[in-house]
């Protein structure tokens, strides 16, 4: 039997495109999971432009878009359970405070502007 002669260097786009394509797929099912849209103004065109959101962060166990690809669909899956599917623009007012998430002020209704 032949010693395997091929080197990293010969399978590097290779193996890069194999990430690629597995975090795309990944984020498509994440999206299609989570509803597809915004959770909050119903924005769908872009999926680059979806993001996950951890409603509580001290049980978050890994990052969605960062860890999220090397774990079982089944993992995360449970760790989709506990975001919200949001636009980029919704995630950035969720985290300066001008939306309030589902349930945490009864006196709003989800995707209303809170008084700050």
């Amino acid at each position: 039997m032949a010693k395997e002669t091929r080197i990293y260097s010969d399978r590097a786009e290779y193996l890069k495109r194999a990430v690629v394509k597995r975090r795309k797929k990944l984020k498509k099912m994440a999206v299609a999971f989570k509803g597809g849209k915004c959770e909050f103004c119903g924005y769908s065109r872009d999926i680059s432009a979806l993001e996950f959101h951890h409603r509580d962060e001290s049980k978050k166990k890994f990052s969605i878009s960062g860890d999220g690809i090397t774990r079982s669909w089944k993992k995360t899956q449970a760790e989709l359970d506990k975001c919200l599917l949001v636009c980029a623009n919704c995630h950035r007012e969720i985290h300066s405070g001008l939306l309030q998430l589902p349930g945490e002020n009864q006196e709003c209704q989800p995707g209303e502007l809170r008084e700050t």
